[in-house]
């Protein structure tokens, strides 16, 4: 029996805030396996955006280690962004964004060909995106001029359509109403995790509803309070 791969490793890492001299976060060490959903909740202020953006490589740790799908951050930082998608909490454009709502979506497949040189199966692949998000109608509309959750289900597609390996999500339902958020968690969030990726979900909410997190990550002022994992150890 196989051991279950690790997606994220962090060893004693700590991050502070360029020109800050306490560390945002302090010594964490954590192992997510693959193909999980892990939780990360806390307070305002206890550090969880902060582990997301040091894990993904926006921000640089001032020490520790950290391994990310098998890959050194911030050394391996290029490989590691081709497999991942980030939703960060600050998605809002203004009304005068000049992008469509399709537009923004494709944009995700970016990395891959420039926007204007995607296949007609790219184009497939973002019209699918904004189908399971129930957004196809609002596909041709100025991105700036959708409402706060339509924007938030627009990025939501944005970071799916790459088919990342590893899914980073800062409280993603501030802006969604409850029925749309009941649908993400329990319809898309199983088939994503079904494919292999490995969810973290950044939330202050610890209602999901039905959906129980395989992993939940507590933080408190920077450091991990509490880490509860439920039987992912082993094997696939």
């Amino acid at each position: 029996m196989s051991l279950r791969p690790y997606a994220v490793e962090l060893e004693g890492v700590s991050t502070r805030y360029y020109g800050e001299k306490r560390p945002a976060i302090k010594n964490i060490t954590v192992k997510i396996p693959a193909g999980v959903l892990a939780l990360i909740t806390g307070p305002n202020g206890a550090g969880k955006t902060t582990l997301l953006e040091t894990i993904i490589g926006i921000l640089k740790p001032s020490k520790g280690r950290i391994r990310v799908l098998g890959y050194d951050v911030p050394r391996d930082l290029s490989k590691v962004r081709m497999l991942c998608s980030y939703l960060p909490q600050d998605f809002m454009k203004p009304p005068s964004e000049p992008f469509t709502a399709r537009e923004v979506v494709a944009m995700g497949l970016s990395s891959k060909n420039p926007l204007g040189r995607l296949s007609r199966s790219d184009w497939r692949i973002v019209e699918e995106a904004l189908s399971l998000f129930g957004m196809m109608k609002y596909a041709d509309k100025p991105f700036g001029k959708l409402s706060g959750g339509q924007q938030q289900k627009i990025m939501f597609a944005r970071a799916l359509v790459r088919n990342p390996r590893l899914l980073l999500l800062d409280e993603p339902f501030s802006a969604i109403d409850r029925s749309s958020k009941q649908f993400i968690l329990e319809n898309v969030f199983p088939r994503i995790l079904r494919g292999g990726c490995t969810i973290l979900l950044v939330s202050h909410n610890l209602d999901l509803g039905s959906v129980e997190p395989d992993i939940l990550i507590e933080m408190r002022d920077g450091v991990l309070e509490r880490v509860i994992m439920q039987d992912v150890d082993a094997s696939h």
